[in-house]
């Protein structure tokens, strides 16, 4: 009885690692698709405006759950969360927010561009992007699970 428990709880361990990496993999693939949409050949325009925006946003946060979910499915079962997992995880959302309002901005009202005009994404809305970026990677790094002898 008890191998027949290891043996599904392997198998529903690497359904869930496949989906979490298939998860993140997507994000990535629809966050470049956004960046740069010129590596497949479907840039049609120089400027970077709303379409282009809210897709690597999308992206983002694929590649950001997809991370969680592998991250959570490495933590010990047996393990509380730390502290500085907790920190980590509102961290990754705290970028992602970051990264997402910083992209949006000229939507949202409050960019570089008025309303009558057409919004594209700006050079200081790029820093603010790559500082959310930076923010969700920090989050990650704080996020990952460390083991050691004591249980916490």
């Amino acid at each position: 009885m008890e191998a027949n428990s290891n043996k599904n709880n392997h198998k529903s361990f690497k359904r869930r690692l496949n989906f979490s990496v298939g998860l993140s993999l997507v994000g990535f693939l629809i966050f470049l698709l956004g960046a740069d949409p010129g590596l497949f050949s479907l840039d049609r325009n120089p400027l970077i405006g709303f379409v282009q925006t809210a897709t690597f946003s999308t992206g983002l946060a694929l590649l950001c759950l997809g991370g969680f979910i592998s991250l959570k499915i490495c933590q010990r079962s047996d393990r509380y969360q730390s502290l500085a997992q907790d920190i980590g995880i509102r961290l990754v959302a705290t970028g992602y927010l970051v990264a997402l309002i910083s992209g949006m901005a000229d939507i949202f009202g409050f960019g570089t561009q008025a309303w009558p005009d057409l919004p594209f994404f700006g050079p200081t809305q790029a820093t603010g992007v790559a500082a959310g970026e930076l923010i969700i990677a920090i989050g990650f790094l704080l996020y990952m699970p460390f083991f050691s002898n004591d249980k916490a």
